[in-house]
């Protein structure tokens, strides 16, 4: 099942358009650093094991603790502490004196850092309601300026979005501007649905009830299938963010989860029933006008596939979310993550609204009105899940109470004090989850502490070892590795449907040379297949720096006939090189809700430029050069990509492997002019020679190189 596209005012937390497979990799020496206060050194031997430790009295943290007051026992084996360390944490102050990092590489490098504490600000869109998004964006950014220290790091997920596609950072202001601007990301119980297979669901069960010719009877099936949906959705993404933190850094992670709470629900045979007396048919077969292959998937836009709301009918009967809910407090124990859920609804009495809207009918027997013991039943789920979570995961939960910042004030002091200990495991190296006991001598004193880490294997050891002994060229390969995966990651995003595509490219052109954005896309299939989108689509463009007014504005028209668009931003007077955005909004000829987005681009100095523009060829285009902004091609396709330029010579050109390894495949490169002056250096190649996987382009010229990823698929 897809993840659907939202509204997308929230993806612009994730988006530090990299142009989805474009990075821009250059040396630089970088400016003494002023002598720091000498801090313990931390150890990374295999064996070597670092313990973040949180106690309390009373709830308070205790702040004099001493190495001597603390015992680590492993598999019940006592071990001895070799290092120990107090951290306080406080303000980082003013938001304009807090170091960012620049790259995705240099964020992960700061979460290496035992000190630092990383959060995750988790936004549950689909179980928390407009006031709820509303009542908690004061209370959270206060508890965020507080919270983060100069060292911390912080970033935004939601259940659209891929824990790779996190960008962390040490300003508050991105998310302080986004919950001011879209407060309204809450969709629970919200009358129009963003989501497309949410909206298939209603055309397929539209809940008409049984009729003459047949006695099924359809109706609640859709509302039952779009509420399990939501929650498997959001236990997914959740899961996927605590095996992603996991590999981040060993140290705890505190994960902010802003939701109303689960239900859990479980497997529920009446939802698989026999509808419409008859059983469900084979998808028509069409071909797929992309690829001209043969395919039960949709190839005209509005069709809808029955067989595809069947499947996803019989599996939502059948899942077991109390199950994925355990798994998840045993993925969060393993990754030493702890939960911080938090209620934005504060002290409340029902679970639904009074009257809610279903679709169709409500069912027989029933109301819009959730009779009154159902909703306790269904509220006491809720609340229950949220204080499991925070217990099983050592966090903290705030729910039942209406003063939201003093529940946020709670959080902030239970991770403003901790301990950091070190010690030497005598266990075996047996790749086993080893648990771990950390007690205080003091009496009365709560602690909480990870619960235990994944040993190393032998072989680990021994290839760790090997590549050490290597000297500096696994440095170098690492960093090469670091720079093919920054390009690639954003690959994964092409997963999911979304209702449009976008690329961004940031330089400069003519003479004197004019800073310009160019923004090309295309819609995508969650746009292609809705009625909505059918006759096409307007598009409206600002340039902007962070928060404040357009400085350049700029319109798009598709037609019906046609998937592609383009967009050039030129401001009314010179620019500095810096930080812009790029605010988006769409919307379908017959659509009444507008699609928006934002874009996060840098412009760099003349004549240096960021961002790429894509370009296919093949049997889907009519054998003609199309611009796109959907990185996925076919074998059958040439690709060509285009980078702002204001040389006159064209760069080395070669493709890479996801591993960095050169191929013996041959790249065309070239420097195009425009007649409007702006000038393109190009690399072209057929795709016909590689297998499906993921490829990097590579432009170099001396230390400088930029590098341009892009999926072929089968």
């Amino acid at each position: 099942m897809g993840r659907a596209a939202i509204a997308l005012g929230y993806t612009a937390l994730a988006a530090t358009l990299v142009a989805a497979g474009f990075s821009r990799i250059s040396a630089a020496l970088q400016d003494p650093q002023p002598a720091q206060p000498p801090r313990p050194t931390f150890r990374t031997e295999a064996n070597y094991v670092r313990v973040d430790v949180y106690p309390t009295l009373n709830g308070a943290p205790v702040m004099d603790l001493t190495q001597d007051d603390f015992e680590i026992l492993e598999e019940r084996v006592a071990q001895k502490i070799e290092q120990f360390e107090h951290v306080v944490i406080r303000s980082a102050g003013p938001q304009d004196t807090r170091i960012e990092p620049n790259t995705v590489r240099e964020s992960r490098a700061m979460m290496e850092n035992p000190r630092a504490r990383v959060f995750v600000v988790f936004l549950d869109t689909h179980h928390v309601d407009v006031g709820g998004s509303h009542n908690i964006r004061k209370p959270l950014v206060e508890a965020l300026d507080r919270l983060i220290g100069p060292e911390d790091l912080v970033g935004v997920m939601t259940p659209y979005m891929s824990a790779a596609d996190i960008t962390f950072a040490r300003k508050t202001t991105t998310i302080e501007g986004f919950l001011a601007r879209y407060w309204t990301w809450g969709e629970r119980n919200q009358i129009n649905s963003t989501d497309p297979v949410e909206d298939d669901y209603r055309m397929c069960f539209p809940g008409f009830g049984p009729s003459r010719q047949c006695s099924d009877d359809d109706r609640g099936v859709a509302d039952e299938m779009i509420e399990r949906r939501r929650e498997k959705l959001t236990l997914d993404a959740l899961s996927d963010l605590a095996r992603y933190l996991r590999g981040v850094r060993e140290e705890r992670k505190a994960i902010l989860a802003i939701t109303d709470g689960w239900r859990l629900f479980r497997e529920d045979p009446t939802l698989a029933r026999k509808l419409y007396c008859q059983a469900p048919s084979l998808p028509p077969i069409g071909v797929d006008p992309r690829s001209g292959r043969p395919t039960a998937d949709p190839v005209v836009p509005g069709q809808r596939s029955n067989m595809a709301c069947e499947r996803d009918r019989q599996t939502l009967a059948y899942m077991d979310d109390d199950r994925h809910f355990r798994m998840l407090l045993d993925e969060a124990n393993a990754a030493n993550v702890s939960f911080y859920p938090i209620d934005p609804r504060g002290l409340v009495v029902f679970d639904e609204p009074i009257s809610k809207v279903t679709t169709g009918a409500p069912p027989t027997g029933s109301t819009t009105i959730t009779p009154l013991t159902v909703d306790v039943a269904r509220l006491r789920a809720r609340l229950t899940s949220l204080r499991t979570l925070a217990e099983a995961t050592d966090g903290l939960a705030i729910v039942d109470s209406n003063d939201l910042s003093k529940g946020m004030r709670r959080v902030v002091d239970d991770l403003s004090s901790y301990y950091l200990l070190g010690y030497y495991s005598s266990g075996k190296l047996d790749g086993r989850f080893h648990a771990i006991t950390v007690r205080v001598k003091r009496r009365g004193v709560d602690v909480r502490a990870r619960r235990g880490y994944l040993a190393a294997t032998p072989g680990a050891v021994m290839a760790a070892a090997a590549t050490a002994a290597a000297g500096a060229a696994p440095a170098k390969a690492n960093a090469e590795a670091a720079a093919i995966a920054t390009a690639i990651s954003p690959l994964a995003a092409y997963g999911r449907e979304v209702p449009i595509r976008m690329q961004a490219a940031a330089g400069w052109k003519g003479d004197p040379p004019v800073a310009t954005v160019w923004v090309e896309g295309e819609l995508g299939a969650a746009a292609e297949f809705n009625e909505q989108w059918k006759g096409g689509a307007s598009m409206t463009f600002e340039l902007a720096v962070a928060e404040g007014p357009s400085i350049a504005s700029a319109r798009a028209t598709v037609a019906a006939s046609v998937r592609s668009f383009r967009a050039t931003l030129v401001a009314d007077h010179p620019l500095q090189p810096g930080e812009y955005i790029v605010r988006v909004a769409a919307r379908g000829v017959d659509a009444t809700i507008l699609t928006r987005d934002t874009l996060h681009l840098t412009l760099p100095p003349s004549p240096r430029a960021t961002g790429a523009i894509w370009i296919r060829r093949g049997q889907s285009t009519g054998n003609r050069d199309v611009a796109t902004a959907d990185l996925r091609f076919r074998r059958s396709e040439q690709v060509r990509v285009e980078i702002p330029t204001l040389g006159n010579e064209a760069r080395a050109a070669r493709l890479l492997d996801r591993t960095g390894k050169a191929l013996a495949v041959p790249v065309t490169a070239a420097v195009r002019t425009d007649s409007d002056g702006s000038r393109w250096m190009t690399a072209q190649l057929a795709l016909s020679p590689l297998a499906a996987g993921d490829y990097v382009i590579e432009l170099s010229e001396g230390s400088d190189r930029v590098l341009a990823a892009f999926r072929v698929i089968p």
